[in-house]
C-alpha cells in the first residue's frame, strides 16, 4: 500500500510464489543451499549426480542409489535418431539456444514414458531431460563446424561424458572436475525467471516437456542467461589487466551494464562466485591462460571501486567455461544444462502440491466509457 493504494510490485520481488523444499538464498549473508547443504560445501565435496539425486529426493543418495542413478543417465545419453537427423537441420539454421528449446520440444515425442503422468514416469522424463541435454548440445555444435557425432560414453561420468563428446578425446580429469563442480553450482537457484516460468506452465498441468521448453524459452532474455557470454566478450575487449579501469569506466559513462555483476537479490558477494573465481584461477593456470583470469580480476576490482557491485555466477564461469574449450555462444546453453536438475525437481515439486498460479493486476487503463456507433467517435 502507498498513501492507502494498492501498488503493484513490479518484478515480484516481495511476492512468495511458492513453499519449496528445494534451494535458499539469504541475499544479506550471501549464502545459497540446496535442501539445507551449503553450496560451498556441495562445491567442495559432491557430484553433480548427488546434487541430482538430492534436488529430487531430497537426501544425498547412497552408494547404491548413486550408481543407479549414474546408470540412468549414462544409458539414456544417447539420443533417437530422429533427434540427431532434427539437430543437422538446427545446427545450420539456429542459434544455441534456439536449438536447445526446439529439440527439447521435439524430445516429448520419444520419450519412452510417453504421456504417463503418474510421479514415477515424471521422475524418469526428468532424469532423461538432463542426461540427454548434453548429448543435444555436444551433438549441435560437433554437426555445425562439421566434426563427425561423438557417441557417448557410458563409462564415464556425467561432465567427463559432456567433455568427451563435445571434443571427441578423453576429458583431463581435472577439467572434469572443474565442470563438475559448476554443474553443481548451477544446478538450482530458487524462484529465478526460468524456474517460476517452468512451474507456471506446471500448474497449468501442462507436460513437463512444455514447462522445461519455456524455461529455456526465458533463459534465452538477455536480462536472464547470457551474462557469462556477455562478459567473456567483455575479458576479449580488455585484452589486458591494465585495460580493465578504462573500460569499466567508459561503460558506466555511456549507462551500459558491466556483464557479470549485480544480482536481483544478492546483496553481497554471490556465493557460487567465490567458488568460480577459485576455479577460474585453478584452470587458467593450468591451461597457460593466466592473463586471462588476471583480465577477470581486474574488471572486478574496477567495477567494485567505481559502481560498488560485486560479481555474480556468470563473471568467473565465463573464464572456466573457455579454458574448457566451451565456445562462448554455448556457455548459457551449458547453463541450461546444469540448471536442467532444478528445473525438472521444481517441476515436480509443482505437481505434487498443484494449485494453478494465477497472480491478480492493478488496472490503471482509461475509467469506465460507454460504446459508440463508428460514425459518432470524433
Amino acid at each position: 500500500m502507498e498513501n492507502g493504494r494498492i501498488v503493484a510490485d513490479k518484478g515480484l520481488r516481495e511476492v512468495i510464489a511458492a513453499d519449496t523444499h528445494l534451494s535458499d538464498i539469504d541475499g544479506e549473508k550471501g549464502t545459497l543451499s540446496y535442501v539445507g547443504y551449503e553450496i560451498d560445501d556441495l562445491a567442495a565435496h559432491s557430484s553433480f549426480e548427488e546434487v541430482v539425486h538430492l534436488l529430487h529426493h531430497l537426501e544425498l543418495p547412497t552408494a547404491r542409489q548413486l550408481e543407479a542413478l549414474s546408470a540412468f543417465l549414462a544409458a539414456e545419453r544417447d539420443l533417437h535418431p530422429f533427434q540427431v537427423q532434427l539437430m543437422g537441420t538446427l545446427a545450420e539454421q539456429t542459434s544455441p539456444m534456439s536449438m536447445l528449446r526446439t529439440s527439447v520440444s521435439a524430445s516429448s515425442a520419444f520419450d519412452p514414458d510417453g504421456w504417463d503422468e503418474s510421479e514415477d514416469a515424471q521422475a524418469r522424463k526428468a532424469l532423461r531431460l538432463i542426461a540427454k541435454t548434453a548429448s543435444l548440445l555436444t551433438t549441435y555444435h560437433r554437426l555445425r563446424t562439421g566434426m563427425e557425432i561423438v557417441p557417448p560414453n557410458p563409462a564415464l561420468g556425467h561432465a567427463a561424458d559432456f567433455l568427451w563428446m563435445l571434443h571427441g578425446e578423453e576429458p583431463d580429469p581435472e577439467d572434469v572436475r572443474v565442470l563438475d563442480t559448476t554443474f553443481v553450482l548451477y544446478a538450482d537457484h530458487t524462484m529465478n525467471a526460468s524456474t517460476f516460468t517452468a512451474r507456471i506452465v506446471a500448474s497449468t498441468l501442462a507436460d513437463m516437456f512444455s514447462a522445461i521448453t519455456a524455461a529455456i524459452g526465458t533463459l534465452k532474455g538477455p536480462l536472464h542467461g547470457g551474462a557469462n557470454e556477455e562478459a567473456m566478450k567483455s575479458f576479449e575487449e580488455v585484452g589486458k589487466p591494465e585495460n580493465a579501469e578504462a573500460y569499466v569506466r567508459d561503460r558506466l559513462e555511456r549507462h551500459e551494464k558491466i556483464f557479470g555483476f549485480g544480482h536481483a537479490v544478492y546483496k553481497t558477494y554471490d556465493p557460487r562466485a567465490t567458488v568460480l573465481k577459485r576455479l577460474s584461477r585453478e584452470a587458467c593456470d593450468r591451461a597457460g591462460k593466466a592473463q586471462l583470469h588476471e583480465i577477470a580480476e581486474a574488471i572486478e576490482v574496477a567495477t567494485f571501486e567505481q559502481k560498488g557491485l560485486y560479481p555474480n555466477v556468470d563473471f568467473y564461469a565465463a573464464a572456466v567455461f573457455h579454458v574448457l574449450g566451451i565456445p562462448t555462444d554455448l556457455m548459457t546453453p551449458v547453463f541450461a544444462a546444469a540448471r536442467m536438475a532444478g528445473w525438472t525437481a521444481h517441476v515436480r515439486e509443482q505437481y505434487a502440491d498443484n494449485k494453478v498460479i494465477r497472480p491478480g493486476s492493478r488496472y490503471i487503463g482509461p475509467p469506465e466509457r460507454t460504446w459508440t456507433p463508428v460514425d459518432q467517435r470524433g
